[in-house]
C-alpha cells in the first residue's frame, strides 16, 4: 500500500480514501493508520505507513479451527460453544445484571408481568442493583423509584442492593455508593473473562477489565432477571493499537474523543471496540475505564481492554471469586485496525452539540464559558479529581466561573477529603479545590450528567456554556435544551474554570 500525505497548510493533514477521490482532516501533530485486515469491510485506509504482511503457510489438511478475538472468545465460553463469528446468534449465560433506579422499576415490572408475581429471580447473588440517578431531589416520581427497588429486593433477598434511605446526609447510609458503573469495579463485580449486562448504556465501562459488558433495556433485563440468560448476535472488532508514551498533559478522556472524532458517533454501530497498545498498557484501571466508557457514543456494542498485571493488582482487594481472563488469537480477524501515535496528540475536546465534534483545545481559546463541571462515570472518578487538583495546585490560581465538583461514589468522596496530592505539602485534593474557589464537593451521584430533576445539583436549569468531563453534549443532556456543552478532560476542564474561556491544560502543565 502506497503511502500518500499531502499536508497543504500547517494546521492540517489529509487522509485519501480507498478510491482516491476524497480527503477528510485531522490535527497535523497527530498520525494514524488503518491497515486493512481480513474480512475488512471498512473503506478507508489511511496510509502512513506499510502494511505489515503476514507470512504465508503451507495447507494443512484436517479440521481448522479460526482464530478468535476476545469478545468472540467470551461470548463463546458464556454460550458453550468451541467457536462464534460475528453476526451468530447465540444464547448468552449472564455473570452479573445490574440495574438502577431508572431502569430497574421498569424491568422489575416486565419480570412480575412474564414470570409472575411471586417469581423468583434466577440468582439472587447475581443481581446487582444500584440506585445512582435521581437520588438527592424532592422529585416524588424519582423517589418512589428507590422505594419500588427497595422492596423489590427485600421481598427477593437480592445480596447486592446498595440501599440509600436518608436523602439529607449521604453518609449516614454505609450501603450506598454512588454511579453504578464505578460502583460496579470498586465493590468487586467486574472480572475478566466474564458477560456483565446492565440497564444504562455506559455498562460498557466495565470492559475495562477485559470483560464482555454492554447496556440493555428494560424487557431485555426483565428477561434475564427470570432465566440469567439473554441472546445476543456476536459482533465484529474494531482493533485500536496506541502506542507512544502519553504527553503529561493528556488523559484518557482526549484519547476517547480522539477516537470518536476520527470515526464518528455511528463509526462503531454493533462493533466491539478493543484497546491494545503500549500506551493502553500505561494506563491505570480508572483512566482504562474512561476509554471504555465512552465506546457507546462511537454507537459501539462493547469497548475491551486485555486483563494484565494492572487489572489482577486492582482485583485483588475486591474480589475473591475465581475469573479467567481471555485474550485475542495472534491470527484473529479484525474488521478493521487503527494505530494512534499518542506522543503527537494534543487535548482535546467535543464541541457542542455531539461527542465526535472534535477540536483541539487551543483552538476553542475564545470560547467563553460560564461554568465547569467535574464528574459522572466518565469523569468523576478518584483519578479524575487527583487531576484537576494536580493543575490546580500547580496554577495557584483561583476559578473565574463556578466549579462543580459531584464525587462518583462514597470511596471517590472520602479520598477527597484523605488523599494528598503530591508536592502539596500535605494538603488533600478538597483543600486545593477549596483554596482555588471550586465549590464544595457534592453528595456522589449521576448528578446533573443527564439532567434530571430541576432541583439537581448543578443541573443547567439556563442557557449557560459549559466545559464537562461528562461524557454526552447533546442538546438538554444538562437540563437546558440551549446549554451548550464541551466536553473534556479533567485537566482542560480545570484549566478552563481557572480562566473562563475553553484553555489548553498546558497553560498550566508546562
Amino acid at each position: 500500500m502506497a503511502s500518500s500525505l499531502v499536508s497543504p497548510s500547517p494546521v492540517s493533514s489529509f487522509i485519501r480514501n480507498k478510491e482516491g477521490s476524497g480527503f477528510s482532516s485531522f490535527p497535523s501533530t497527530f498520525q494514524i493508520a488503518i491497515q486493512k485486515c481480513k474480512k475488512q469491510v471498512s473503506k478507508k485506509i489511511v496510509s502512513v505507513m506499510a502494511p505489515q504482511q503476514s507470512e504465508r503457510k503451507p495447507a494443512t489438511t484436517g479440521s481448522v479451527k479460526t482464530r478468535m478475538t476476545m469478545t468472540e472468545k467470551i461470548l463463546a465460553r458464556a454460550s458453550e460453544k468451541p467457536q462464534l463469528s460475528p453476526g451468530d446468534n447465540v444464547w448468552v449465560n449472564v455473570d452479573i445484571l445490574m440495574t438502577h433506579d431508572v431502569c430497574g422499576p421498569g424491568s422489575i415490572g416486565i419480570f412480575k408481568k412474564e414470570f409472575g408475581e411471586n417469581a423468583k429471580v434466577w440468582d439472587r447473588e447475581k443481581v446487582v442493583i444500584i440506585p445512582d440517578h435521581y437520588i438527592f431531589t424532592s422529585d416524588e416520581r424519582a423517589n418512589r423509584n428507590v422505594d419500588i427497588l427497595r422492596d423489590f429486593c427485600t421481598e427477593q433477598n437480592i445480596k447486592y442492593f446498595y440501599d440509600i434511605k436518608d436523602l439529607g446526609n449521604f453518609k449516614a447510609n454505609p450501603d450506598y455508593k454512588g454511579v453504578c458503573h464505578v460502583a460496579l469495579a470498586q465493590e468487586g463485580h467486574c472480572r475478566p473473562g466474564e458477560v456483565l449486562l446492565g440497564t444504562d448504556s455506559h455498562t460498557c465501562t466495565a470492559g475495562a477489565f477485559g470483560q464482555f459488558a454492554t447496556g440493555i433495556g428494560n424487557t431485555d433485563a426483565g428477561f434475564v432477571l427470570g432465566t440469567g440468560k439473554l441472546l445476543l448476535k456476536v459482533p465484529p472488532t474494531l482493533r485500536f493499537v496506541m502506542d507512544g508514551e502519553m504527553p503529561p498533559y493528556l488523559l484518557a478522556k482526549d484519547l476517547i474523543l480522539q477516537i470518536i472524532g476520527e470515526i464518528s458517533v455511528a463509526g462503531a454501530t454493533y462493533k466491539s471496540m478493543e484497546f491494545v497498545g503500549t500506551t493502553v498498557e500505561s494506563l491505570n484501571m480508572e483512566e482504562r475505564m474512561t476509554l471504555c466508557n465512552m465506546v457507546v457514543e462511537a454507537g459501539g456494542k462493547n469497548g475491551v481492554v486485555p486483563a494484565d498485571s494492572t487489572t489482577f493488582k486492582y482485583l485483588e482487594d475486591k474480589t475473591s471469586l475465581p475469573y479467567e481472563p481471555v485474550y485475542s488469537d495472534a491470527q484473529a480477524s479484525f474488521l478493521s485496525e487503527y494505530r494512534f501515535d499518542i506522543s503527537k496528540l494534543e487535548p482535546l475536546v467535543a464541541k457542542p452539540h455531539s461527542p465526535d465534534n472534535r477540536a483541539l483545545a487551543r483552538e476553542c481559546k475564545d470560547v467563553k464559558i460560564d461554568r465547569v463541571y467535574i464528574g459522572s462515570c466518565t469523569g468523576g472518578k478518584t483519578e479524575d479529581f487527583l487531576a484537576a487538583a494536580k493543575l490546580f495546585l500547580a496554577s495557584g490560581k483561583k476559578v473565574r466561573v463556578p466549579t462543580f465538583l459531584v464525587p462518583a461514589t462514597q470511596k471517590v468522596w472520602l479520598d477527597l477529603y484523605t488523599l494528598p496530592i503530591p508536592g502539596s505539602g500535605g494538603k488533600t485534593m478538597s483543600q486545593i479545590f477549596e483554596e482555588a474557589g471550586c465549590d464544595t464537593p457534592a453528595s456522589p451521584s449521576c448528578g446533573a450528567c443527564l439532567g434530571g430533576p430541576k432541583d439537581t445539583y448543578a443541573r443547567m436549569n439556563e442557557p449557560k456554556v459549559c466545559v464537562s468531563t461528562t461524557n454526552r453534549n447533546f442538546p438538554g443532556r444538562m437540563g437546558h435544551k440551549e446549554g451548550q456543552i464541551y466536553l473534556a478532560s479533567p485537566y482542560t476542564a480545570a484549566a478552563s474554570a481557572l480562566t473562563g474561556y475553553v484553555t489548553d491544560p498546558r497553560e498550566f502543565l508546562q
